[in-house]
């Protein structure tokens, strides 16, 4: 029934000290984006590459399951739109993205309400559901990462119709690209089916995934990208679903999956360093959420949270798509109270601490 269970609902994640980390983070949440920082960015674009992470709504218009167009989905989004992210508000590209003066938020490539002179200065390719791995995105027949780049290679042939050569080539060059998956491959793939157990140790698929990765961002890089965000795994194991199905262990967060998730990140550092120094003109930086992530989980109450092992949509346990539904008496009313909105993803207030944790980082790198 564990294994039904998971099949069906899963969707797929000298410094400050930690004690005063909660109040600052707070703090910025109430900043708004300066004059000043939309006269000095020089990113003029962001293109969002992905899964449910960081997917605006590409999943609304593809033939599968995986869904959040409709309520209670983006009930804090702006006028209350279920806009096909994950989440009850924005995800954190739309954060990146209004802290670098671009745009408040990033639409979705697939969306029939936004068009060309929209996606000139963002656009998100991500799909929900999706992986490194094409078997995985074939698990809720999603986008795969492969098609992601197509899609990205017919939007530039649109961006440079639009605005002209030069100037498209300009954006191209100077957009900030963000990088955000691989969960899916995990919990959606190797862990419920036995197909890539019967092929590769746990190792050697995070091995297998990092090398799709390197390809991946060498074709950007061919295609002009040269500032690029990689968000490796979220502690994947302190997922609801996951506390929820692990009744064994008491419904404690799975340590395995953690360390795995430990583990591919710190192989992905070395894979951002090594790009680093073998492409020309490449800035591409870690974009790691899983010590921040961590942190809410051990310590909840300190960032204002009542409710971490829960998520806010239905039981808060398994419920996520079609499953999580605001006619459920048991759906929260007030979901900054909670980490998780769904059984697979963050609450708005966790994607924009999370993301002002990261915006400093990216700020200095690529302003």
């Amino acid at each position: 029934m564990k294994q039904f269970i998971k099949h069906m609902v899963r969707i797929t994640y000298p410094a400050l000290s930690w004690l005063l980390l909660p109040a600052l983070l707070t703090i910025m949440v109430t900043i708004p984006t300066s004059e000043a920082n939309r006269r000095t960015s020089k990113v003029p674009a962001v293109i969002v590459f992905g899964d449910s992470s960081v997917d605006s709504g590409n999943n609304n218009v593809i033939l599968t399951v995986l869904k959040s167009n409709f309520r209670p989905y983006g009930r804090d989004f702006e006028g209350g739109r279920p806009t096909g992210r994950f989440c009850n508000g924005r995800v954190p590209p739309d954060f990146i993205a209004e802290a670098f003066g671009v745009k408040r938020s990033i639409p979705a490539y697939l969306d029939p309400a936004f068009d060309i002179d929209d996606f000139a200065t963002g656009v998100c390719f991500a799909s929900a559901g999706t992986g490194y791995d094409n078997a995985t995105s074939d698990v809720l027949n999603v986008i795969p990462l492969w098609k992601e780049l197509e899609l990205y290679k017919e939007y530039q042939a649109k961006l440079r119709n639009h605005v002209g050569v030069e100037k498209a080539n300009h954006i191209i060059r100077e957009a900030l690209y963000l990088m955000s998956l691989g969960t899916n491959d995990f919990l959606e793939n190797y862990y419920i089916f036995p197909t890539r157990r019967a092929q590769f140790t746990v190792t050697q698929y995070q091995d297998f995934l990092l090398g799709i990765a390197e390809n991946f961002i060498r074709e950007l890089y061919a295609l002009g990208a040269r500032k690029l965000s990689i968000t490796g795994l979220v502690p994947m194991g302190c997922l609801p679903l996951e506390r929820a199905t692990n009744i064994f262990g008491d419904h404690a967060c799975n340590d395995e999956y953690n360390n795995v998730a430990f583990g591919f990140n710190a192989k992905l550092e070395n894979l951002i360093s090594k790009l680093n120094r073998h492409l020309p003109q490449l800035k591409a930086v870690s974009a790691n959420a899983y010590d921040i992530l961590d942190d809410i989980i051990k310590r909840p109450s300190t960032y204002g949270y009542e409710e971490v092992e829960k998520a806010c949509c239905s039981t808060g346990t398994f419920e996520m798509s079609y499953l999580c539904s605001d006619k459920n008496p048991l759906t929260c009313t007030d979901a900054s109270k909670y980490v998780f909105w769904d059984a697979f993803h963050p609450t708005e207030k966790t994607n924009q601490i999370v993301s002002n944790y990261l915006i400093p980082k990216l700020l200095a790198y690529f302003r």
